[in-house]
C-alpha cells in the first residue's frame, strides 16, 4: 500500500474548493438572483457559500480517499473519471443559472449532476465506504438545490 500524506489531501480539497471559486467568478456571483421570486424555504444568501465551502472540502477529501485507496487502479480511475465529470457539471451549473438566468436549463443540468454524483458515490462506496458517506450531504444539498432551482424557474 502506498503512503500518502496531508499534502495530497490538501491538494484534492483545494482543487475542489477552487472549482467553486472559479465558477462563482465566471458566473458573476448571484447576479439578478437577489431580485427574482424564490420558492418557500429559500435560505438567506450567506448560507450558500458556507454550505458549499464545507461540501467542497468533503468532496475533495472523498476523492483523495479513493485516489489513495489500496484498490485496483482501473477501479479507482473509473471512479475518479466520474468525479471529474461531476466537477465539470458542478462548475457549469452556476454559470447557466446565475450568469445566463436559464433556470430551466440549469434544472436539467442539475438533474444530470445529481445522477453523476450518485454514480460517483456508489463507485466510491465500492472502493472506500467512507468516501461514499462523505458525499451523502452533497447529494442531499443537490436535491434541495433542485427544489430551489425548479421553484425559481416556475416563479419567474
Amino acid at each position: 500500500m502506498k503512503k500518502h500524506g496531508l499534502t495530497e489531501l490538501f491538494i484534492f480539497i483545494v482543487t475542489a474548493e477552487l472549482t467553486g471559486v472559479l465558477s462563482s467568478l465566471v458566473s458573476g456571483g448571484y447576479g439578478d438572483y437577489r431580485t427574482v421570486n424564490k420558492p418557500p424555504l429559500s435560505p438567506p444568501g450567506w448560507v450558500f457559500p458556507v454550505v458549499w465551502t464545507v461540501l467542497y472540502a468533503l468532496i475533495g477529501a472523498s476523492a483523495y480517499l479513493v485516489w489513495s485507496a489500496d484498490a485496483p487502479e482501473l477501479k479507482k480511475q473509473n471512479a475518479l473519471r466520474v468525479y471529474y465529470f461531476q466537477m465539470i457539471l458542478n462548475f457549469l451549473w452556476s454559470i447557466i443559472f446565475f450568469r445566463f438566468g436559464l433556470y430551466t436549463a440549469a434544472a436539467a443540468e442539475l438533474i444530470l449532476l445529481i445522477a453523476a454524483v450518485t454514480v460517483m458515490t456508489v463507485k466510491f462506496f465500492g472502493i472506500r465506504p467512507l468516501a461514499g458517506y462523505l458525499n451523502l450531504p452533497y447529494i442531499a444539498w443537490l436535491l434541495f438545490a433542485l427544489y430551489l432551482n425548479i421553484g425559481t424557474a416556475l416563479l419567474n
